[in-house]
């Protein structure tokens, strides 16, 4: 196991993922514009959800592209780790409305695993981290990003439909 790599693929992860996070609590409400506008699915629910917003999905592919370089990575790579994250995580929001869950309802690991594995799987070419230092890359990231959320957000439970 390559630790060095193990520990530069879960700092993309984290500042990809953490990045709408802290931005959202420097802006509160400011620049906040839903991805979704607000429409709703034909099943008359959202299609993300008020908390995915164009603000987070550029505050995480601008983080991750500062940060690409500094773990060896190019801007380039570390633009589409950012996006690929964002799209991991709409992605599980998009099934978080269609199972009735509301928006920013905490489902320990649907609300990360899209997220980890979207961009160390397409990009693994780039990193070459092997499915085990993925698996653990993935792990380590639920266990921070439960623990980060308790502390962030201590009110927020697990949502039952």
């Amino acid at each position: 196991m390559r630790i060095w790599l193990i520990s530069e693929l879960l700092l993309l992860i984290v500042v990809a993922n953490g990045a709408p996070v802290v931005l959202g609590l420097l802006l509160g409400p400011r620049c906040n514009q839903p991805l979704d506008a607000g429409r709703l699915f034909p099943d008359q629910r959202p299609w993300l959800g008020a908390s995915k917003t164009i603000r987070g999905v550029l505050a995480a592919i601008g983080a991750s592209t500062l940060c690409a370089p500094l773990v060896g990575f190019t801007y380039i790579h570390g633009a589409l780790f950012g996006g690929l994250a964002m799209l991991g995580d709409l992605l599980s929001s998009f099934i978080k409305r269609r199972l009735g869950f509301p928006s920013s309802c905490s489902q320990p690991g649907l609300d990360q695993l899209p997220e980890a594995l979207l961009p160390l799987l397409v990009l693994q070419p780039v990193h070459t981290a092997t499915v085990p230092e993925m698996a653990v890359v993935i792990t380590v990231f639920i266990v921070i990003d439960l623990l980060l959320s308790r502390i962030i957000n201590p009110r927020q439970a697990t949502c039952k439909r």
